[in-house]
């Protein structure tokens, strides 16, 4: 069973950049890291679940929260808020009967299916299939 610990991602500027999320808590199954900037509101957040179905499957879920932060006046007051959130969701279930082979293969798939040019076209510039 692996330590939580700093995950460490690249962006998607043209010249990505690093960004280190840190161990936050683990609480109900569900471990969280941020990157931090010092203020909750703008944590990007990574989540990270365990847990078994009524019906012995296993169940991991996977959460991205990027969130976007600017300066907001109100009643000449000027505090940082969330305008809006991105999320990606991620959750793979196996059979309690699952080889660690299938399990490779699913996550691979997926890794790799995030890479095609594709998915790249929808989630990145909004354009749909034909």
């Amino acid at each position: 069973m692996p330590q939580l610990s700093n995950i460490v991602l690249k962006d998607g500027a043209a010249t990505p950049v690093d960004h280190t999320f840190k161990p936050r808590a683990i609480s109900g199954g569900i471990a969280s890291l941020v990157e931090s900037t010092g203020v909750p509101i703008g944590e990007k957040t990574i989540t990270i679940g365990t847990s078994t179905t009524t019906v012995g499957r296993r169940k991991m879920t996977l959460r991205v929260q990027v969130p976007v932060v600017q300066d907001v006046t109100v009643n000449g007051v000027s505090k940082p808020t969330a305008v809006r959130i991105g999320y990606a969701d991620i959750s793979f279930a196996f059979d309690g009967t699952s080889g660690t082979q299938e399990r490779k293969d699913l996550l691979a798939f997926t890794a790799n299916l995030l890479k095609d040019t594709q998915v790249l076209a929808v989630v990145n510039d909004l354009e749909s299939l034909y």
